[in-house]
């Protein structure tokens, strides 16, 4: 028997909330309407969410501040909806924790697609070929279960989300040039077009606090037209290699 997965749309607008509950219900999940931030609490604290669908411009608390918020409390899925489309926004929701991000008039048969596979994902409880590794590269060490980077002083550098991710999928493929159409895909989901620079901002951003030269790089490497890789510490690849 399938299981009913548990949808809790968080909309201010009640004809579009409507909309979706309505779809989503004869798809055959469980659907909890909740038009701000205290009602989702409400229906949450009696009944847990699998997936929550959260709308940005919400009255009060904002859907940005309720993806922070749940994020810090558990790994439910999160997709944002909104009528923005900037890149920045993009990436800050990314940032923040969202798994996803569509944009209105949101086209109901793709977003169904993209719930079935974040709710996939969540079950496989994420980054499932990264679950128990300690990565050590160039000074650095990415505990992935943990969710840390740390300094070879010991000091720990933080990482938002997306940037987590960005480095988990990219340090667990060494030597392996990934498109940004695949890198994109890993983190939230979503589909890459040319005009995207979700994910060059993020290396970018990486470069820094890993102290990675962007006119030089030694660990995350460009490659021109193709993507992105991680080159791993010579040194060590080759221990590890050996033994």
């Amino acid at each position: 028997m399938r299981v009913q997965h548990h949808i809790v749309i968080v909309e201010d607008d009640p004809v579009t909330r409507a909309k979706l509950a309505s779809y989503f219900l004869a798809e055959g999940y469980k659907v909890s309407e909740a038009g701000d931030g205290e009602q989702m609490r409400a229906i949450m604290s009696r009944y847990p969410a699998d997936l929550l669908m959260i709308d940005i411009n919400l009255p009060g608390e904002d859907g940005l501040k309720l993806t922070r918020e749940q994020r810090e409390r558990s790994d439910v899925g999160i997709i944002l909806v909104t009528g923005r489309s900037d890149t920045i926004d993009r990436i800050v929701g990314l940032e923040i924790g969202a798994d996803d991000y569509v944009t209105k008039p949101v086209e109901h048969r793709e977003l169904l697609a993209r719930v079935k596979g974040l709710l996939r994902r969540v079950g496989k409880n994420r980054l499932p070929q990264a679950a128990s590794a300690t990565r050590q590269f160039h000074g650095w060490t990415l505990e992935v279960p943990r969710r840390t980077l740390q300094a070879a002083d010991g000091t720990f550098v933080e990482l938002t989300g997306a940037e987590f991710k960005l480095l988990a999928v990219l340090t667990a493929n060494p030597g392996q040039v990934l498109s940004r159409e695949r890198l994109l895909h890993e983190i939230s989901r979503r589909e890459w077009d040319a005009s995207d620079r979700t994910v060059d901002v993020l290396v970018r951003r990486l470069r820094r606090k890993l102290q990675d030269n962007p006119r030089a790089p030694r660990i995350i490497i460009t490659s021109h037209g193709e993507g992105y890789f991680f080159a791993p510490d010579a040194a060590q690849h080759a221990f590890a290699s050996a033994n």
